[in-house]
């Protein structure tokens, strides 16, 4: 694919959950899907999965539909899911260490390379094979290995010190897990993670859910997730 592809960050974000779907087809046998089809399993309707993929696809045949295989290697390469990404990751508690030793960030190109904390008791250890290392090495790991991806797993009190090192050393995209929102130059992208939030809003729904029950309602989910 040549040229750059602008799209809108909500169809980036349901992109992923295609190629997913594309690659659990593959794994059944499947040759061609159908754009229904897609968005059943995908959890989309039909005209959405439409209008998302024409921005990067227009190869489906009609009564066939989308041809699984080459599909799934635009979305890869689009995703950039067939380079793999080296990323540091700061902070060995159980939610890092959680994702450090997750193997299912392969299939996606992404590949810790190493991951850091201040806990000298922690430092020198490894999770699997990547070595916990002591966060003062962590600029000099970014700039020597060209690291452009950093992921934070550490508490909120700690979190910005540890962004402005990274974008110092030359992190252009984070991955925060803190809870908190980071502040950081133009140029530099943040994709946070608050789990707490998510958590709080599953909560809501499950309390609107048990009042509608009482008063014999249906309570719809996306209006509880407030979209």
């Amino acid at each position: 694919m040549g040229g750059i592809i602008s799209i809108p960050k909500r169809t980036l974000e349901r992109l992923p959950v295609y190629y997913r779907v594309l690659t659990q087809c593959l794994a059944e046998g499947m040759e061609y899907i159908s754009s229904g089809e897609l968005g059943d399993r995908a959890g989309f309707d039909n005209a959405q999965v439409r209008k998302d993929l024409n921005h990067i696809w227009s190869g489906g045949r009609p009564g066939l539909g989308y041809e699984i295989a080459k599909l799934a290697e635009c979305l890869a390469d689009f995703l950039g899911l067939n380079n793999t990404t080296d990323a540091v990751l700061v902070g060995a508690g159980r939610l890092g260490t959680a994702l450090a030793g997750y193997p299912g960030f392969s299939g996606y190109g992404l590949n810790i390379v190493a991951v850091f904390d201040c806990d000298p008791e922690k430092t020198g250890g490894r999770i699997g094979d990547i070595p916990i290392m002591p966060v003062a090495k962590l600029p000099d790991l970014i700039r020597r290995l060209g690291i452009k991806l950093g992921i934070i797993t550490v508490p909120g009190e700690s979190a910005q010190e540890i962004t402005d090192v990274m974008v110092a050393a030359g992190i252009l995209a984070i991955w925060n897990f803190a809870p908190v929102r980071l502040q950081v130059p133009e140029g530099v992208l943040v994709r946070n993670e608050d789990l707490a939030a998510s958590l709080a809003t599953l909560s809501y729904y499950l309390r609107q859910h048990s009042l509608a029950k009482e008063k014999g309602q249906t309570l719809d989910s996306t209006a509880a997730e407030g979209n």
